[in-house]
């Protein structure tokens, strides 16, 4: 990392006794109150919610001019919308949807209600959980969300596997820890209405200094559980975050980052941290949650592409990785190509062109300029694609099978994009040669895209489902980037389920899941090929223009506000202007 920052991102002093005072005092004050949150009437917690709605929207504005100004964006520009989306609005629709679901369990209605099961072929239940409403199917139109239950779960059982802490006679609380994310704003507040609303904990976030500047933010938004003893925030480095998970009142921890973050926090650092992983003897002997990234992989499946096409699916690979700069935990980090498919070249050439057209960005996350310099001395033959402080790379044709795998194990975290080509060039064997690819070559299993083109879907048959269903990732977009699955609450977030602390992945437990599932394996996002008006010649009926996250959108930042003022106060009258800005880009 950067000077002055450790492995976490957080700088590497505080301010000692006091410090640990202030900190001592907020967790005496929640494990005080942990027993009466777990107990509180789910009226109120609704209540709470509605103060928290209220809040964002009244500091909505403020959120996003301090986020731009921490990373360096323009005002006026559509990257703006970047932190709108992923910021309030994400934030906002989490807690239109979790009340919701609370206001179900208050009544004795069935929570998932409005949703549709099916069983697949190996008996695993699919609950659709998106859209769910008329707003879902106008905003997100052709975009659709199922959950995929663990082994165990059966149409008769699945209700069983909902909302359990509610289900609970006499429930205990919790304190639990928020180790809170630097990239993305929203993140904290998410985890908070996990732990809070979902796993009935009370709860301490420690902001991570990349982006405390929200923190007076997060604290006027929480401003009622703050003063009714609920939640704290608190603010420093690494060492804090040291004294919190070490703390005797902290009874859970929850931790966004790298797996080196969680091996530090879980087993210690250096060689005496090494040996006690080694042994499986973590320091840190508290129920453990964490969403650690990995190598993400967009597989392109071959078909009947038309330059519409190329254009178009190179914008959203450009998203994939570079929204936010690249500091994505579900950026798409490797590209998966058919080799001898005559479209690998053409798409290759369209994304390496719609690179250099869409400004460059502020590397602003620490050690962007280490994790490049890294990944270009394993891979020297990498193309800088722009003449920034620390430029965008491309990294062509890495051998799936060769000695330099750097590009799969390793987590870039910021602006580096590295292709491969498998040589199955038939679909169906190109489909089930990317799962086995993945699953065995890559680091981490967070999240994985298929690309591919509805006659190609049609032409393969089972054969998609059958590699979701074998694909070890939490959550899998198919033709939609996966950051969609992360803004949709009613979708689960977090790693493929099994792994140990000794080896940790992309982490354990789920996050969002607006609708409390308790024993999710993944969550599939599926979304339209092509883009409206042009679905339409192709025969697929929806109206989604290109959606306002692609870093090619340029009304994203007018889309962006519009739809947070929409999901603060939900209404017929926001949608002409939100589709006005969504259409004219």
């Amino acid at each position: 990392m950067a000077a002055g920052y450790d492995v976490w991102g957080f700088p590497t002093s505080r301010n000692g006794s006091d410090m640990d005072a202030s900190i001592d005092l907020a967790l005496n004050e929640l494990a005080r109150k942990k027993d009466d949150w777990a107990s509180l009437s789910i009226g109120r917690k609704v209540q709470y919610l509605e103060s928290m709605r209220t809040a964002i929207d009244r500091t909505a504005a403020e959120w996003v001019r301090l986020a731009l100004d921490g990373k360096q964006i323009p005002t006026d520009s559509p990257i703006a919308g970047e932190e709108w989306i992923s910021g309030p609005y994400a934030v906002l629709i989490a807690i239109n949807a979790v009340s919701k679901t609370l206001q179900a369990l208050q009544s004795g209605s069935d929570v998932l209600a409005g949703t549709r099961t099916r069983t697949a072929s190996d008996g695993t239940v699919i609950v659709k959980v998106f859209p769910g409403d008329i707003f879902d199917h106008l905003l997100l139109s052709g975009y659709r969300a199922e959950v995929w239950m663990e082994e165990g779960v059966t149409p008769a059982n699945l209700r069983d596997h909902v909302a359990s802490f509610y289900k609970q006679e006499n429930r205990k609380g919790a304190v639990g820890l928020i180790l809170g994310a630097g990239n993305i704003a929203s993140i904290p507040l998410l985890d908070l209405l996990t732990k809070m609303f979902t796993e009935g904990q009370v709860v301490i976030i420690k902001m991570n200094p990349v982006n405390d500047y929200l923190g007076p933010i997060f604290e006027e938004i929480c401003a009622e559980l703050i003063a009714d003893g609920y939640v704290r925030f608190v603010y420093g480095g690494g060492d804090v975050g040291d004294y919190l998970t070490k703390h005797e009142a902290i009874d859970a921890v929850h931790v966004t980052g790298s797996a080196e973050t969680y091996y530090k926090i879980a087993f210690g650092g250096g060689e005496e941290g090494a040996d006690r992983r080694a042994r499986n003897e973590p320091v840190l002997n508290k129920p453990f949650t964490s969403e650690l990234g990995g190598v993400g992989p967009t597989f392109i499946v071959p078909g009947p592409w038309t330059a519409a096409d190329f254009t178009y699916q190179a914008e959203h690979l450009a998203t994939q990785k570079f929204h936010n700069a690249g500091f994505n935990c579900i950026a798409s980090q490797v590209l998966v190509l058919p080799a001898t498919w005559d479209g690998s070249d053409r798409l290759v050439d369209e994304l390496r062109r719609t690179i250099r057209m869409i400004p460059a960005r502020e590397a602003y996350y620490p050690g962007a300029d280490e994790r490049q310099a890294a990944a270009l001395a394993k891979h020297p033959h990498a193309e800088v694609l722009d003449s920034g402080t620390i430029p965008r790379m491309l990294i062509t044709d890495v051998d799936p099978d060769g000695k330099d795998q750097y590009a799969f194990t390793t987590e870039f975290f910021g602006g580096v994009y590295a292709t491969t080509r498998l040589p199955e060039t038939e679909p169906a064997a190109f489909v089930r040669a990317a799962t086995k690819f993945a699953n065995e070559k890559l680091a981490g299993t967070l999240g994985a895209q298929f690309i591919i083109h509805p006659k190609t879907l049609k032409e393969i048959g089972s054969v998609l489902e059958e590699s979701i269903a074998d694909l070890n990732y939490g959550s899998i977009g198919i033709n939609s980037w996966t950051g969609a699955g992360y803004l949709l609450p009613a979708a689960t977030w977090g790693a493929y389920p099994g792994h140990t602390a000794s080896e940790i992945g992309s982490g354990t437990g789920v996050v969002h899941n607006s609708f409390m599932f308790d024993v999710p394996e993944k969550t599939v996002v599926y979304a339209p090929f092509h883009p409206f008006p042009r679905a339409v010649i192709n025969r697929q009926f929806h109206l989604s223009p290109k959606p306002p996250w692609f870093v090619t959108h340029s009304r994203a930042h007018v889309a962006g506000e519009r739809l947070t003022r929409f999901a603060a106060r939900p209404g017929w009258l926001h949608l002409p202007g939100i589709f006005a800005a969504a259409l004219r880009n």
